[in-house]
């Protein structure tokens, strides 16, 4: 059981590497389509798990992006951990909507809020329009996976730990 986790874990770590390629226009490099599988993991794996895959998958869109904001980008991979851990909380309890809304707004306008302070407004109004296009890109294609993905992982993760 453990074994199948870490490897989807693993596999939807390679799948952020992917959607960190595909970018999204904004001021700085690492707006991608990178977060949907942390959404992902957040429902087949918890709230650690999609913590994780959130992390990890914000630094790989940094890096193929150039990390155009330098360490700050460790305070960003903290902020996609957080969002995923709270999507993972409501979807689990059956607030689905609610979930993908919250990320949605945490992720475009709440998660660059400290940018205010640290690099002004000016940056804060001129990266929300790329977050908030791309947090929608990632939301959307996480709602069409996640019910087919659920149906076919849940039956090999009951199987595994049946057979444990």
């Amino acid at each position: 059981m453990r074994s199948m986790r870490l490897g989807m874990a693993a596999m939807l770590v390679a799948l952020t590497a992917i959607g960190a390629a595909i970018k999204v226009p904004a001021i700085i490099g690492s707006v991608a389509l990178d977060a949907f599988p942390a959404l992902l993991a957040a429902v087949l794996l918890g709230g650690y798990g999609g913590a994780a895959v959130a992390a990890i998958g914000h630094l790989l869109s940094a890096l193929l992006g150039g990390m155009p904001l330098g360490p700050l980008h460790l305070l960003i991979a903290v902020e996609m951990a957080l969002l995923a851990f709270i999507f993972s909380s409501l979807y689990q309890r059956g607030r689905h909507w609610l979930a993908g809304i919250l990320f949605v707004l945490g992720n475009a306008f709440a998660a660059p809020l400290p940018f205010i302070f640290l690099m002004g407004q000016a940056f804060y109004l001129a990266i929300v329009p790329s977050l908030f296009i791309g947090s929608v890109i990632n939301a959307v294609i996480a709602y069409i996976v996640i019910p087919r993905l659920v149906k076919l992982v849940a039956p090999a993760l009951s199987k595994a730990g049946a057979e444990r």
